[in-house]
């Protein structure tokens, strides 16, 4: 069992018809068909969305993925018309707030890495594989790969698992074209931005990216190399051989996989309220990922 802790009431205003609860994003209509997607600042962890919420996660995403949205353009589109909220919309809404373009979204969570870690160091670990893509021997956990792979997944539903596939598999999902469309955007969406990043002294070890389609062309969409849909390091800490110090949700995990926690997550029981201090200290990771990428500072 998993999902929501306490499922939200979407908030009405005039206007907008709710379309979805995610796990952090609450997705409306408007009245012109666009779509008005606000990030929550809920947070999700082991596959449950917590009852605890991280005071500004949503502005930072927000204000984040515009901020990259920006520096990609030239690379792909995006679906943002504007970051203002909808008249009548609370208060609390302002930067948290993107009015979309509906697309016809591929049903592929679009995934590129640059160095082995997570589920992709799970499977190396049994065939020297990711995604059926075969690997160096040798390697080890934070070990940067040869050259960055596209390593797709299946979307899921709110407290199931994303599952790998293959870009076979992929290909006979969505045809072979949009298949070696959605490579080669993605793997140079990932060059552009883990220059950038390194740049500014934090590796992008892997992201994930979802597309859509507004007619023929292909469009980004959704948040976009964020701590969420991203693994981002300290350059100066990298140590392969073992997990890596990040700039993302890594304290609310440590909590919930501790004793100190009391939850089994293997259990039935849905996971507890976070203390105080990891609630900061998980907010104050979000803040200087967005400062140090961005160089600007959060407030």
């Amino acid at each position: 069992m998993s999902g929501f802790v306490e499922k939200p009431e979407p908030v009405e205003v005039p206007g907008l018809v709710h379309v979805h609860t995610g796990k952090v994003r609450d997705l409306y209509r408007d009245e012109n068909g666009d779509l008005v997607m606000v990030a929550t600042d809920r947070m999700s962890a082991y596959d449950w969305v917590l009852p605890t919420e991280i005071p500004d996660k949503g502005r930072i995403l927000t204000q984040l993925s515009l901020w990259w949205f920006d520096r990609l353009t030239d690379l792909v589109p995006h679906h943002v018309l504007s970051a203002e909220p909808p008249a009548g919309a609370p208060a609390d809404w302002a930067g948290r707030t993107l009015v979309c373009r509906a697309l016809d979204m591929v049903p592929v969570e679009c995934v590129a890495r640059g160095y082995l870690t997570g589920s992709g160091l799970a499977e190396y670990e049994q065939t020297r594989t990711v995604c059926g893509l075969a690997l160096p021997e040798g390697l080890v956990d934070g070990s940067e790969l040869p050259s960055p792979i596209f390593t797709p997944a299946t979307k899921a539903a709110v407290g199931e698992h994303d599952e790998n596939v293959s870009y076979e598999e992929v290909a006979r999902q969505v045809s072979a074209e949009t298949a070696a469309q959605l490579r080669q955007t993605t793997l140079a969406v990932y060059g552009r931005a883990r220059d950038i990043a390194r740049d500014r002294g934090i590796i992008l070890a892997d992201t994930k990216f979802e597309f859509g389609f507004a007619g023929e062309e292909l469009v980004l969409a959704d948040e976009v190399l964020t701590p969420d849909s991203s693994r981002f390091w300290p350059a100066d800490e990298w140590r392969p051989g073992r997990p890596q110090a990040s700039f993302d949700k890594q304290f609310v995990r440590d909590w919930l996989s501790s004793p100190a926690s009391g939850w089994d997550r293997n259990g039935e029981l849905p996971p507890p309220e976070l203390p105080q201090d990891i609630v900061e200290r998980t907010r104050a990771k979000y803040v200087e990922a967005y400062e140090r990428l961005t160089g600007m500072s959060w407030g």
